[in-house]
């Protein structure tokens, strides 16, 4: 067995290693940086395949060490909003679903749909409580910047996710002031869709408040790849449920501009590039989620440092190893994949590799 995967246990759900009560696991090293012929920095981290049951299929690390999922739940999070019939008591499109589901660029595609639908809604941006947020989009920015406008609410890359808890709060009869509470009916909902497509047991679910202000949750690594396995593979579930995830993943493959972004964004692109096979999710400080549709897979990864230079490698090269994407398909995402590293001038200076 590689010294990279002494941790791992296929076909078991969990790690035969003992996770630390305090501190961070050490986790492997799943990536190196060389400049010229020298090593220069190390990123370490943890990855784990599950199915639908939660049955461990490969991974490295600590996958039983709980993490911040931040914005990978988001699927997870809009789920009330289908079942409870927020979404079709408002009319809410697949185009503004997709943007519950999304970290978004705000571009004009994403920001014009959220103000039309607080408009709908009977709301402002100032509704929002995810706080303004400068364009993560380079050109929308640059546009915002020679306009003289300054970032919105609207432009928080969360807005569409908060403007659906909105909605879900509207319909529930939750004060659209305290719809980020945790303990109020709306968030309730919320919490128990995660607990129930993670299957975390008693103890292992925590709540702490995300960038956005929204609850983020923590909570182990396999137990967020398990419930990815089941967004994208809800054969298994009830029929609201499965008829909800089944519409997300339709809606992602649909408008993948809107998950992330019409550039620089991994998740829109591996939609793309496996034409919705995929179902992807970025989350802060290098949490990535998938779930391969028909595949009855799921796919989380956290690097220990945050670091997205390692991060987006090594999901290319998971989905590759895997056979998520073929090996052409993989190659095309030059952006994302390791390879030779370049200084500002153009000059080949070092290269990355993925050791997991």
């Amino acid at each position: 067995m590689s010294p990279l995967r002494a941790m791992a246990s296929p076909g078991s759900a969990e790690s035969d290693t003992e996770i630390p009560t305090e501190g961070w696991p050490e986790n492997p090293i799943v990536a190196r940086t060389w400049r010229g012929r020298h090593l220069e920095s190390v990123h370490r981290g943890a990855w784990v395949l599950v199915d639908a049951s939660g049955t461990v299929v490969d991974g490295a690390g600590h996958w039983n060490h709980p993490v911040f999922a931040r914005s990978s739940t988001k699927s997870l999070q809009a789920l009330p909003l289908i079942e409870t019939g927020a979404a079709e008591r408002f009319g809410i499109r697949d185009d503004e679903l997709a943007l519950a589901l999304a970290s978004h660029h705000a571009e004009e595609i994403h920001t014009q749909r959220v103000g039309g639908l607080l408009a709908r809604l009977g709301l402002r941006p100032d509704d929002l409580q995810c706080g303004a947020q400068s364009p993560t989009d380079s050109e929308a920015k640059r546009a915002m910047i020679l306009s003289g406008a300054r970032p919105s609410r609207v432009h928080n890359n969360c807005s569409g996710k908060h403007t659906c808890f909105l909605a879900l709060a509207l319909h529930l009869g939750v004060d659209p002031a305290r719809y980020l509470e945790r303990d109020n009916a709306a968030q309730s909902l919320v919490r128990r869709a995660v607990e129930e497509m993670s299957g975390v047991r008693p103890g292992e679910l925590d709540v702490a408040t995300d960038g956005c202000s929204a609850p983020t949750f923590h909570l182990p690594l396999v137990r967020l790849a398990t419930a990815m396995a089941r967004v994208a593979n809800p054969g298994g579930l009830a029929a609201s449920r499965r008829a909800a995830c089944e519409r997300f993943t339709r809606v992602a493959a649909a408008h993948p501009e809107l998950i992330g972004g019409s550039r620089h964004s991994m998740c829109t692109d591996l939609l793309k590039a496996s034409e919705g096979r995929l179902f992807p999710k970025l989350g802060a400080e290098a949490v990535y989620v998938l779930g391969v549709r028909g595949a009855d897979r799921g796919l989380a990864v956290k690097i220990d440092d945050g670091n997205y230079r390692a991060m987006h490698p090594l999901v290319i090269e998971l989905c590759e190893r895997f056979g998520f994407l073929s090996r052409d398909v993989a190659a095309s995402l030059v952006e994302w994949r390791q390879g030779v590293l370049k200084n500002w001038a153009g000059l080949e200076i070092g290269r990355l590799e993925v050791t997991a």
